[in-house]
């Protein structure tokens, strides 16, 4: 017989952790599972699956904080990755889409027999970060929860998760980006084009390898020749010492930026 399946519950509303347990209770005879832990939101969830003894994480969508879709697209990049069941109250989130790139996903409220084969697949599954990846991405193309709220950098085999309203610039630099708080720099795998289109609210470009926070810009000046024909200007950040050279053809919506500034919109 199989080892039992380690659980991680993922899920705001103890009631609906408690039922999750009662069904795993339900079907134990036919599909052995062990709860290693609960969590109540997504970063505990995350802290906690790092010790890379989790089989499956049973994770509602909706939750404070950070979301359950975010939380996957987390877990996507631990070097051990639990299989992600996405258990919500809500049927609008892509449903057809997770026939094609999901584990699977179940709407509350969940039927045992629903339950056993979702586990079933789990058992049955090879790790697999790319299919989790894509998941992630089906759900955020349909879903209101798309914009994450941290971004996660793999530094010494742990997730630090950093939050995006932290960041003051992105930058490319060959298969990585650069994310730069006030504090330190982060390496991110992740592609800089992504970025700019998921937080073009929060972030403009201003050189093909650069974006930076609206918030951030605390000003420019002229630039100085540093090999850079583009350039004629850099930004001025108000927590950083750095400078950042700013293209031509990023110019005129900086200088639009400052201008409404300077009207005070």
């Amino acid at each position: 017989m199989s080892d039992p399946l380690r659980l991680l519950l993922v899920d705001d509303e103890t009631p609906a952790r408690a039922r999750l347990r009662d069904l795993l209770g339900d079907i134990a005879a036919e599909v052995p599972g062990t709860v290693v832990a609960e969590a109540a939101g997504g970063i505990a969830a995350l802290e906690r699956a790092q010790a890379g003894d989790l089989d499956v994480a049973l994770i509602d969508i909706r939750m404070p904080g950070m979301d359950g879709v975010e939380l996957a697209r987390h877990l996507a990049r631990l070097p051990t990755t639990p299989a992600v069941i996405f258990v919500t109250a809500f049927d609008q989130y892509a449903v057809q889409a997770f026939e094609l790139a999901a584990l699977d996903y179940l709407v509350k409220p969940v039927r045992a027999t629903r339950l056993a084969d979702a586990l079933r697949k789990a058992r049955r599954r090879a790790d697999d970060a790319v299919r989790l990846e894509k998941l992630c991405e089906a759900v955020s193309s349909q879903s209101a929860l798309a914009i994450r709220q941290n971004l996660s950098c793999l530094e010494r085999g742990r997730i630090l998760l950093v939050p995006v309203t932290e960041i003051l610039y992105l930058k490319a630099e060959q298969k990585y980006v650069t994310a730069r708080t006030a504090e330190r720099e982060y390496l991110l795998e992740e592609s800089l084009v992504r970025l700019e289109t998921e937080f073009r609210e929060r972030f403009m470009r201003i050189h093909r390898n650069c974006l930076v926070a609206r918030d951030a810009v605390g000003g420019v000046e002229r630039a100085a020749d540093e090999g850079d024909a583009e350039a004629r200007w850099q930004v001025i950040l108000d927590q950083a010492a750095e400078r950042l050279p700013v293209s031509r053809r990023q110019w005129p919506q900086l200088k639009a930026l400052l201008r409404l500034r300077a009207e005070g919109r």
